[in-house]
């Protein structure tokens, strides 16, 4: 089965009253909070057009660490996340819900034209 297929599936099970069972859905929130701080250092290192290395020398990391963070292998302490942000030059905010949680790191600096 695709995974186009699956999505379609799934919304229309969720749409017909389905719910998961609680540990399938406990599952994915946990998912979801370890993705979060991932996305947050890939974009804002990203945005900022740095590759790995950059960050990781700012913030006294290796390139590895800077990896397992993005690709969501390793969930960094909020200490961690703080010294990140400062070696993009960005703040962080974290929201908590139990739908859902971002964090996102917004940059100190802009681009003027």
């Amino acid at each position: 089965m695709s995974h186009g297929r699956w999505k379609t599936r799934r919304e229309r099970e969720l749409a017909e009253g389905f719910t998961e069972a609680d540990g399938v859905a406990e599952a994915r929130r946990e998912i979801r909070l370890s993705m979060a701080p991932a996305k947050a250092v890939f974009e804002g290192r990203t945005e900022l057009g740095l590759t790995r290395d950059e960050p990781a020398d700012r913030a006294g990391l290796g390139k590895v660490q800077i990896s397992g963070i993005e690709g969501s292998d390793t969930v960094p302490t909020l200490p961690l996340l703080a010294k990140l942000a400062r070696a993009l030059d960005s703040s962080g905010n974290i929201a908590l819900g139990n739908e859902d949680t971002r964090i996102k790191l917004i940059a100190h600096h802009t681009d003027a034209a």
